[in-house]
């Protein structure tokens, strides 16, 4: 089928985020100015950058999360996995700005080395991020799309030496989680390797 998605695609549900799937979860600590803290995970999130680290997250509306970035400059991504995933969800509830989504959840905070947002104790890889950039993506026309996306620079990285195989962050002892469609989530379960070609070894 085709559908052009402003004159709507006849489905039960809008296909577009299983399509674009899976996507890493950014599971974002932040902390206001007035020292509120906040925790939620974000599906459009991601890396766009190894040199400098660079990562992204997108939130639909001024939500704390990026309010929050934007006011201190910093933020934390927490890594999702699957033995987090149920605690992971209890802090997408849209609790009032002051209510504790580490409490409600019953995660733990643990102290951040550079930048002030708490990340999370069992979280097993923490990202320390600084804001490099705040922008509002436009749609066609130059429609507002009411979305705030926020690009921060890694300064800190946190791994747990548990999921630590001969040097390297295994990804299946970790369990990383990552958002499908609808209501849908996958953890990494088993991993194969690709060696990119070279044209001079053809």
């Amino acid at each position: 089928m085709f559908y052009e998605p402003e004159k709507g695609h006849g489905l039960p549900h809008d296909p577009f985020k299983a399509i674009v799937s899976p996507r890493p979860i950014g599971w974002i600590s932040t902390v206001s100015r007035d020292g509120a803290v906040n925790l939620a995970p974000y599906s459009f999130f991601n890396a766009i950058s190894s040199n400098p680290h660079l990562v992204i997250f997108s939130s639909e509306g001024a939500k704390d999360s990026a309010t929050f970035a934007e006011e201190t400059g910093e933020f934390v991504v927490n890594l999702a996995s699957m033995d987090l995933a149920e605690r992971l969800n209890a802090t997408s509830i849209d609790a009032p700005r002051g209510v504790s989504e580490f409490a409600h959840a019953g995660l733990t905070e643990a102290p951040s080395r550079i930048v002030a947002p708490p990340r999370v104790a069992e979280s097993h890889a923490a990202l320390e991020c600084k804001v490099t950039d705040v922008t509002r993506p436009l749609g066609l026309g130059g429609k507002s799309s009411g979305v705030i996306l926020v690009t921060g620079e890694v300064v800190g990285v946190h791994m747990d030496e548990s999921v630590m195989r001969d040097g390297l962050f295994d990804v299946v002892a970790a369990g990383n989680l990552s958002r499908l469609g609808y209501m849908d989530y996958s953890a990494v379960t088993e991993v194969f390797q690709m060696r990119r070609p070279r044209w001079e070894k053809r």
